[in-house]
């Protein structure tokens, strides 16, 4: 691996020719594009997680933010995640409804953009979903106070031996009420194939 940095003229040299598939073999339907796209992406061995999606919110000081997060539903109309309600995410979308997904899917030469509004799913949704996931993940939610300042990596242990204890394996671990899920409602899905 070499130590040097890319030059200016190495950057606007990158570039590649992309396969001839066009978008006319995709449904009318976005939703189902949107699924037909997604399994194909899924089916791909060199697409590691194709339900990683990237989430852009707005944060309070005016600047948009971007983090990556997991699609675990499509359904009512939307596009569902789950999260911390604590979050940097979580409260920017309080403060401002309008998000952006991005599904980038390189090596199959696709993208998915969807523009809309998050909302929070239903208590039981959220629920539901929550009962669905490994021990240690549930373990986990009731430690992690997402995107809060930790004194140390010690505290966090503490945190989650302390709920370990209080849940132990087998046992039903109740959802944390600051952890559930957002639907985003597309106001705008746009699908991106390479062409030439």
């Amino acid at each position: 691996m070499s130590n040097e940095i890319v030059t200016r003229d190495e950057i606007r040299a990158m570039r590649r020719s992309y396969s001839d598939a066009g978008l006319e073999t995709l449904p009318n339907d976005p939703f189902e594009s949107f699924a037909m796209w997604l399994k194909q992406a899924h089916e791909n061995s060199v697409i590691v997680e194709a339900n990683a999606m990237v989430l852009s919110t707005l944060a309070s000081d005016g600047q948009i933010t971007t983090r990556t997060v997991l699609l675990k539903d499509i359904s009512d109309g939307g596009f569902t995640f789950f999260t911390n309600y604590e979050s940097r995410k979580a409260h920017g979308i309080e403060m401002n409804h309008n998000v952006s997904l991005l599904f980038p899917w390189y090596a199959m030469e696709r993208q998915i953009s969807i523009s809309g509004i998050a909302e929070k799913v239903s208590e039981q949704e959220s629920d539901d979903y929550f009962a669905t996931r490994p021990w240690g993940s549930q373990i986990g939610a009731w430690a992690s106070h997402q995107s809060s300042p930790l004194a140390s990596r010690e505290e966090l242990e503490q945190r989650y031996e302390g709920a370990a204890a209080k849940w132990p394996e087998g046992s039903a671990v109740p959802r944390p009420p600051h952890w559930g899920g957002y639907r985003v409602t597309p106001l705008n899905i746009e699908f991106w194939q390479g062409r030439y």
